[in-house]
């Protein structure tokens, strides 16, 4: 386990992505894949409000509504940390006070719950001063329905200023920060957002650990793109410099008789991420998601996979 540092909270170093809870998965696939998850040790859950809002005939609420329903069959909310967001959902769009306490209300009552362990504001409303944001958040770390913050797709400059004013004014701290990086994002995490990180001490839990499905190895070509829900997203990788990088992932996976999804993610790991994100729409997929904790990569490893992908750093 690896504990959140200024909370009481500890958790499996893979956080499961919820996604796809009720798009990609339905519900009863949904439950499978959480069962397989925690059977196997996990208890780290991440959604947000406009889960799956981008879905044919969804308005967003599904990912939270799947989550609550498989969090009270189970019993299991007490064994479970919980992070949802706010800020994204069209109805519910900005961090604005009143948006963000009836955002998280409406959170609530879709996870059948009555806290949040880890609630992010999910991209930065610069229409808002980081200063009444950080208040907003601490109110409602004060009553009680919230245990920690966290922030998603900040950029470094309103990043350091949130961790710096709620120092300052004796605010809640954030206590981990969601950027996108993975072996074909590499830039902006390493150089912008990880030294305020580790200035603070706040976790890293990356969103996009697979490339949306690329750095499982599986999208080599055009071809292999057709008639798949994220093939857009995954698309934008099949170059010469993307297809390099899973060229090395493969190499060391096959060295290692692993699936090259877990050397993906072990290699976040090895670069002090406290617990990447990865989705699975079927529960077949789901150990090799947690296999990454235990591979251990070694120094040649990493050098390998730094080298292959140094275009995206």
């Amino acid at each position: 386990m690896a504990a959140i540092a200024h909370t009481d909270l500890d958790v499996f170093p893979l956080n499961l992505g919820g996604n796809t809870f009720g798009w990609t998965s339905d519900r009863s696939t949904s439950f499978a894949v959480l069962d397989a998850f925690t059977e196997a040790g996990g208890n780290f859950v991440d959604t947000a409000d406009v889960y799956s809002a981008w879905g044919e005939g969804h308005s967003g609420g599904e990912s939270e509504t799947v989550l609550g329903e498989w969090l009270t069959a189970r019993g299991t909310r007490d064994d479970v940390v919980v992070a949802t967001k706010v800020g994204s959902l069209q109805q519910r769009r900005g961090l604005g006070r009143g948006n963000v306490v009836q955002a998280l209300e409406d959170s609530l009552r879709r996870l059948g719950t009555d806290r949040v362990d880890l609630y992010y504001a999910h991209r930065d409303d610069e229409s808002v001063p980081v200063a009444e944001q950080a208040a907003t958040f601490d109110e409602l770390v004060r009553s009680g329905k919230v245990r920690a913050v966290g922030l998603s797709n900040y950029g470094p400059e309103r990043l350091r200023e949130w961790f710096e004013t709620a120092e300052r004014e004796h605010l809640t701290v954030p206590v981990a920060i969601q950027p996108e990086y993975n072996l074909v994002s590499r830039r902006t995490h390493e150089r912008d957002l990880a030294p305020i990180a580790r200035q603070f001490g706040a976790a890293v839990f990356p969103y996009f650990g697979l490339a949306s499905g690329f750095l499982t190895g599986k999208y080599r070509t055009a071809a292999d793109l057709e008639g798949k829900v994220r093939g857009g997203a995954a698309g934008s990788h099949v170059n010469a410099q993307g297809l390099a990088v899973v060229d090395a992932l493969v190499g060391v996976a096959e060295d290692r008789g692993v699936e090259p999804a877990t050397v993906a993610l072990a290699w976040l790991l090895a670069k002090g991420v406290t617990a990447p994100i990865a989705s699975a729409s079927r529960p077949e997929q789901v150990p090799a998601l947690m296999a990454a904790p235990g591979l251990g990569l070694t120094g040649e490893e990493v050098e390998v996979l730094d080298r292959a992908s140094q275009p995206f750093a």
